[in-house]
């Protein structure tokens, strides 16, 4: 079969992965541990580092109560609202990271959880927004965000179809112009059995824009298989250490990890190629050794003619392949050819007319 009209069209290469080093909250609140962060995500060679824009009083109660995981992860009895006051940046914090990332050579992103945080990513000069799973049913929110002119990426844990459908709507029909959806599962972490990679397949055919992932599983596994599957953005949490403590330092990538997690999406992405069925340039020589030929069991002279016992099929594959066994039986040499001697056209003389 030939690559032709009969056989699927060839897909487009598939674009870079657009790598998310998740720093969240794992900063606790420490200017100096945010900038570390920033240097890790870009030592690791991750397209954006992210934090989150919040303030407590503009985001929960009091009296909310944590999350299980956070109660793991933190032991104490404090509210949601004294931990998450705990991890505020400031607005001055917040121009320093961006500065530094800068520097770095990275792209500084984070994530509002309110209107004012949304207009101060605006105004401080963030090239994407991003929606967190929290907020998509927040469609205020999302109308806000979806008008101010900037792409934006949906994370949709804890979503159905039907909350993604309402979000999609929210901010396409503000005006956002670029949207992105990211599936993702919404515990800390997540099992591999509960993370559904098909549901991006889902995503892509529902809403037709780029899909990718938002993945809280341990290890890197499964953001490897969701770039293989067709992941155009991941994001994966990371730390500089998993021992701090925190909210989300359990469920995080350490340094090391995190570099081998961007190599490994780097090499995936270059391994998923244009489709084509070809050899590549590098096994050509190869084919010649590891392939046969057909190939003379003994000395022959000029004007024999082939018969079955002339010939052997052997490496290497530098003369007629074993598929022209048919074609040359019957033919006669142009010229004397050694025992052990891979056939080639230019040994035969033409094939006689059928008579």
């Amino acid at each position: 079969m030939t690559q032709n009209q009969s056989t699927p069209p060839t897909p487009a290469p598939d674009p870079p992965v657009f790598v998310i080093a998740e720093a969240g909250v794992n900063h606790n609140g420490d200017l100096d541990v945010a900038r570390r962060l920033v240097d890790v995500a870009a030592d690791a060679r991750a397209d954006a580092v992210k934090f989150q824009t919040f303030k407590a009083d503009r985001l929960v109660t009091r009296a909310a109560p944590r999350a299980e995981y956070q109660r793991r992860a933190t032991g104490d009895a404090a509210s949601q609202h004294a931990m998450l006051a705990a991890l505020e940046l400031s607005e001055r914090a917040h121009e320093l990271l961006w500065q530094h990332c800068a520097e770095r050579g990275i792209e500084f992103m984070s994530t509002p959880f309110d209107p004012e945080s949304a207009l101060y990513l605006k105004r401080l000069g963030v090239r994407r927004l991003k929606v967190p799973s929290g907020e998509v049913t927040n469609l205020p929110l999302l109308r806000l965000m979806g008008g101010l002119g900037l792409p934006v990426i949906l994370s949709t844990g804890m979503a159905d179809l039907t909350e993604v459908e309402a979000a999609v709507t929210a901010l396409q029909g503000a005006g956002c112009r670029e949207l992105s959806i990211l599936h993702c599962v919404s515990n800390y972490p997540a099992t591999p059995e509960a993370t559904n990679l098909r549901a991006m397949d889902t995503l892509a055919y529902a809403f037709r824009v780029p899909v990718g992932l938002s993945d809280h599983t341990e290890g890197t596994a499964i953001a490897v298989a969701a770039v293989a599957r067709g992941a155009t953005i991941l994001e994966k949490h990371f730390t500089l250490d998993r021992g701090l403590p925190g909210p989300d330092h359990q469920a995080s990538l350490e340094p090391g990890e995190l570099k081998a997690l961007v190599r490994a999406v780097r090499d995936v992405t270059a391994a998923l190629g244009d489709g084509v069925k070809r050899p590549v340039a590098s096994e050509l020589p190869i084919r010649d050794v590891a392939r046969k030929s057909l190939v003379t069991t003994h000395d022959l002279p000029a004007g024999a003619t082939l018969r079955a016992g002339d010939l052997v099929i052997l490496r290497p594959g530098t003369g007629l392949p074993p598929a022209r066994l048919d074609d040359v039986i019957g033919r006669r040499t142009a010229r004397a050819i050694p025992a052990q001697t891979p056939l080639t056209e230019s040994m035969l003389l033409p094939p006689e007319p059928a008579q």
